[in-house]
């Protein structure tokens, strides 16, 4: 009997939800239209979250870059004169999503602390959490709260994945399944990003005269920042993977360096070549600095269009000016310009997101030091300094715990090369509101804390039974702990 009113429920439910999103389209509200669906994936995902909390977390790992296709709001959201209370951005998926995910996380969090008497952290977690705090802090005393605060929550998104994914770990078994659900992540966006482009209609952005791709992402910005980071993750596990995943995985990564160039997104160009020169040094590979130089010269050579915009540098733009031409030059008018904005309050600063509110350009610092500064005051610099110093000492320190020849070695130099472009990049862009790909760059950090432990833990003594064994006992992963 139960069961039979949950399914008449249910039906009537459907045929609601039917009617609903079919008198929204015909009166052309599209986010009253979503509502219905976005109200059942909530459902299905919050079940997902409270049943099984870890297959929820790397689902959210698969799925977030293209949770931005359904953005109600459009690219203009959140910048000055366009969306005043930040209130259309509240409606936005990634934004229902984000929130989701920190209540979800945080259950979770509390229940496993209760559990085994405390979490397990780190001194990059701290500073983490200290950028947290400081953003959420600042956000209250900004003259447009609702826009600061929902930008504090989305960079506190990326403190409690990188904290989530921290407790995850110590069950070493998910080191695997996190990069297996990133990269799935890559596997889908290029797959949508290469159908659109086949079929003529490439996911795409014009800035001044350039065409850029930007795939599921609202800018191209985005989408070069989130293949900057899983191109040079990906070039230092590459040799530690084998079979159908070491082929699936070049395709992938070949397809990505030609959709980054086609971003033209300098910073992420030029973060990639300090990246993956921090992973040869590393790997003592002459080959990958070699093949490094002949991807630039052929890029260049079969897309004018990157010669072009590296070209550009030599031109001179104003502030106000088109958005292209020599844009360091006007990054530091530009710096001139915001960085009196902090004497407003230079211990909490004027908020997160709140620069391109006061400032006739309206737009963001494009430089996340300054930035901290400025939005977060004195107090939110340091943090911020402290987690770009930790990041790269976490990076660096398991470099050294990790066994010449393993997996371990592979994931330890990705995420340095990642965390070297990070710093390098932040200097002349706005990396901190590309939430998005942060989520993986925190990833990377995760996994390579772990990944010396996952070896010591799980690899038996080379004298106890052949090496030849320990690749067969995990070839359905394609991830083994040593080169082959």
């Amino acid at each position: 009997m139960t069961s039979r009113l949950l399914t008449g429920a249910m039906a009537v439910a459907s045929a609601v939800a039917a009617g609903f999103t079919a008198w929204a389209l015909g009166e052309g509200a599209l986010g009253l239209a979503v509502l219905p669906v976005a109200a059942a994936l909530g459902l299905v995902v919050g079940a997902l979250a409270l049943t099984r909390f870890g297959a929820y977390a790397l689902l959210m790992l698969a799925v977030r870059p293209m949770v931005d296709l359904f953005k109600l709001s459009g690219p203009t959201a959140g910048k000055a004169g366009v969306d005043a209370e930040g209130v259309s951005r509240t409606l936005d998926p990634s934004t229902i999503l984000g929130v989701l995910f920190l209540i979800a996380a945080g259950l979770w969090l509390a229940a496993r602390a209760r559990e085994h008497g405390r979490l397990r952290t780190s001194p990059l977690t701290v500073a983490l959490l200290m950028v947290g705090a400081t953003a959420l802090v600042s956000a209250l005393g900004a003259d447009k709260v609702p826009n600061s605060l929902l930008e504090a929550l989305r960079i506190l998104t990326v403190v409690v994945m990188f904290v989530v994914l921290e407790q995850l770990l110590g069950d070493h078994r998910y080191a695997r399944r996190i990069l297996l659900a990133v990269y799935g992540s890559l596997a889908i966006v290029v797959a949508y990003t290469v159908i659109l482009s086949l079929t003529g209609n490439p996911p795409a952005e014009v800035k001044g005269s350039f065409v850029r791709i930007s795939g599921p992402f609202a800018q191209s910005t985005t989408f070069g920042r989130y293949l900057m980071f899983l191109l040079i993750f990906g070039f230092g596990i590459f040799r530690y993977v084998h079979g159908r995943l070491r082929v699936a995985l070049g395709v992938l990564l070949g397809l990505s360096f030609v959709f980054l160039l086609l971003t033209n997104t300098r910073s992420a160009i030029l973060g990639l070549a300090i990246g993956l020169i921090v992973v040869a040094l590393v790997q003592r590979s002459a080959r990958m600095l070699l093949a490094l130089g002949l991807a630039a010269v052929l890029g260049v050579a079969l897309l004018p269009a990157v010669g072009d915009r590296f070209a550009q540098l030599a031109e001179a733009r104003q502030v106000g000016g088109a958005p292209t031409g020599n844009t360091l030059a006007w990054r530091l008018g530009y710096w001139s310009e915001i960085v009196s904005l902090a004497n407003r309050n230079p211990v909490t600063g004027i908020g997160p997101n709140m620069t391109q509110f006061q400032t006739d350009e309206a737009k963001k610092p494009h430089n996340d030091f300054l930035r901290a500064y400025v939005e977060t005051g004195v107090v939110g610099l340091l943090a911020y300094l402290a987690m770009m110093v930790l990041l790269l000492l976490a990076g660096l320190r398991a470099l050294r715990r990790a066994p010449p020849g393993t997996l371990a070695r592979g994931i330890a130099a990705g995420n340095l090369g990642c965390a070297v472009a990070f710093v390098a990049i932040s200097a002349v862009s706005n990396v901190l509101s590309s939430v998005a790909t942060l989520w993986y760059l925190v990833a990377f950090a995760a996994v390579a804390g772990a990944a010396p432990a996952l070896e010591v833990v799980t690899t038996e003594p080379v004298t106890s039974r052949p090496v030849t064994n320990k690749v067969e006992e995990h070839g359905d992963s394609g991830l083994s702990r040593h080169s082959a």
